[in-house]
């Protein structure tokens, strides 16, 4: 039987320390940018990395002069930190290369790096009266040179979920997917909405399923550009589908056999027969996982 990894989710467990305490010390901060400290090398978001598949680490001098400095936190006694260059890319595409090769911790120190510059590039101006912002707090806020508004890095939560009913899990399937992988719904959580009414929401905005006893399983920070997945599990009285075809192109019951054919075929890179599973490093193979492993 399948048996959950005990490796964090992908883009969990980072080794580097966040230390806050740092964060708002100026002078603190000044001591770290000694001849020691790190500098992860990134080609606008995507990682720059190694012939052997790991992080590319340099030096503060390899800085470029107008770029700003954010400080990613402490890796024992030295510091980490990435640059902010003008002209960046604001989001871009899935580093699929990075999850396939990097290990656990410095996918996940990556992650973090990625998701702050990302929000560094898209916040160069106030949203209050639109001067421009200038980096605070090591990189952990921008100020406003006009009106003084402080901007702090932002996640945004999304619901991520698998629906049970009659020994069958839900799942359905984008456009842009590959061909044959099907994966758990999800959607981002709307102002004013607990998690378990968001997934109520959009399950049945998109499958048109009612569900019910809504359950947290795990989560994953996803930097594409900056989300919180919230792994949950549902179940459902009707089977009934109704998709709505703006959304998804399909949905469908798939049973624990097919999960389980799928689960064991993706872990070899191959689709299984009745459908793709999600890759291992989305936290809706989690979720498949947790499910199958639950019904042993």
């Amino acid at each position: 039987m399948l048996t959950t990894p005990a490796a964090p989710i992908a883009f969990g467990g980072s080794p580097i320390d966040r230390a806050d305490h740092v964060r708002g010390d100026p002078d603190a901060i000044a001591a770290l940018m000694g001849p020691s400290a790190r500098l992860l090398k990134l080609d606008g978001l995507d990682p720059v990395m190694t012939a052997e598949g790991g992080l590319v680490w340099g030096s503060l001098a390899d800085a470029e002069g107008d770029a700003e400095l954010v400080f990613l936190g402490l890796e024992g006694e030295r510091g980490c930190f990435a640059q902010v260059l003008p002209g960046i890319p604001a989001a871009g595409a899935p580093s699929w290369n990075a999850m396939n090769t990097l290990e656990p911790g410095e996918l996940a120190a990556y992650g973090g790096a990625r998701a702050l510059v990302g929000w560094h590039s898209r916040h160069r101006f106030c949203a209050v009266c639109g001067a421009a912002t200038v980096l605070a707090k090591g990189g952990w806020q921008r100020s406003c040179t006009g009106c003084g508004a402080e901007h702090f890095p932002r996640v945004d939560p999304v619901t991520i979920m698998t629906v049970e009913h009659d020994g069958k899990l839900l799942l359905g399937r984008q456009p842009r997917f590959p061909a044959h992988r099907y994966s758990a719904l999800a959607g981002f959580v709307e102002p004013g909405e607990t998690i378990e009414e968001a997934v109520a929401r959009e399950v049945f905005e998109e499958a048109g399923v009612r569900v019910r006893d809504v359950e947290y399983v795990a989560s994953q920070p996803w930097p594409f550009p900056s989300s919180l997945m919230i792994g949950c599990h549902a179940f459902a009285d009707d089977p009934a589908i109704v998709i709505d075809e703006t959304e998804l192109e399909d949905v469908r019951w798939f049973t624990r056999e097919e999960c389980v054919d799928a689960l064991e075929a993706v872990a070899v890179g191959e689709m299984g027969r009745a459908f793709g599973a999600p890759p291992k490093h989305a936290v809706a193979h989690v979720l498949l996982k947790w499910w199958v492993e639950r019904g042993a």
